[in-house]
């Protein structure tokens, strides 16, 4: 009896420590790297970047779908003109046919809502905003989008943009009052991961304001919100893991005319300490902008 109590002590010893040593294990690869601090600073503004870019190209392909879920003229199905470059996205004219598919089901018909849409580009589509896509992107719609209320939840198969696989949960939900169209809009458990196998997990809850084109409700592309709001997010480059918030520190502004934020300001933060600015500019439409690490500033491709 008393070697079967100390082989039974003797295994909770061993459980304690297989516990102990796991734990150990997660709680390290969840754990900032210690990197200097211009290296943080550089890689979580970059990768912020990088995420918001990705993201809001889902919102606008989210948005301009079609009139009966959102406004028509937007996103990859849409043409837009940015003042300076025109482009359209691979929609169906003559020289460039569509490489993608959209398939409308209605969950419960002969009700138009809630439906749900995908887009599928395929094995690979060529846009002429420059971006390869292909997977697809699924949503569904409890009513148009520019209805108070209304919501679109968006996941993804497959999806990929130029190479980088994209993955998380997408929401876009109507919060308008009287007074002004307003949309939240949140990434849930996004994440980006490149070839080499380095990710970005970024997740966040903005809120967008319409501020220019009340006049033309039915007309988006003279459409000029306003963003403001935060985010959070992990990078992984080799064997280094980084995390950070984002804060706007000067409101953001976004053109349905053009595909990047053209204005506002981000403060990162490490452990709630600045240690970057992002500046996206005064408002022209460009790819463009800043980043500024200890009083030093450099450019930036978005």
């Amino acid at each position: 009896m008393k070697m079967l109590h100390t082989t039974s002590r003797l295994l909770l010893v061993i459980t304690m420590a297989i516990f102990s040593f796991t734990a150990c294990q997660k709680e390290s690869s969840t754990t900032t790297t210690n990197v200097d601090e211009t290296t943080f600073a550089n890689a979580t503004s970059e990768s912020d970047a990088e995420a918001e870019v990705v993201f809001e190209d889902v919102f606008d392909n989210v948005m301009g779908t079609n009139d009966e879920v959102g406004m028509s003229g937007v996103g990859i199905l849409g043409s837009v003109n940015n003042g300076t470059n025109d482009f359209t996205l691979n929609g169906a004219d003559s020289l460039n046919p569509r490489c993608f598919t959209v398939t409308v089901t209605k969950l419960n018909p002969p009700a138009p809502f809630p439906v749900k849409i995908v887009i599928d580009f395929g094995s690979g589509c060529d846009g002429r905003d420059g971006r390869t896509r292909k997977g697809k992107i699924i949503t569904e719609y409890t009513n148009r989008l520019v209805v108070p209320g209304a919501k679109a939840t968006t996941t993804f198969d497959g999806y990929y943009v130029n190479g980088i696989k994209v993955e998380g949960t997408h929401i876009i939900e109507n919060k308008s009052t009287q007074n002004a169209l307003i949309f939240r809009n949140q990434v849930i458990g996004g994440k980006l991961t490149k070839p080499n196998g380095n990710f970005t997990e970024w997740s966040k809850d903005k809120t967008w304001e319409q501020v220019e084109g009340f006049g033309t409700p039915f007309f988006p592309l003279d459409d000029v919100f306003k963003i403001t709001g935060q985010a959070n997010g992990a990078v992984k480059i080799g064997t280094n893991f980084m995390q950070w918030s984002h804060i706007i520190t000067k409101p953001l502004f976004r053109k349905f005319t053009c595909r990047y934020t053209v204005k506002g300001e981000v403060t990162i933060q490490k452990t709630n300490r600045p240690v970057a600015v992002l500046d996206y500019g005064t408002g022209a439409c460009d790819n463009k902008a800043t980043i500024t690490v200890n009083g030093v500033t450099r450019e930036i491709t978005l």
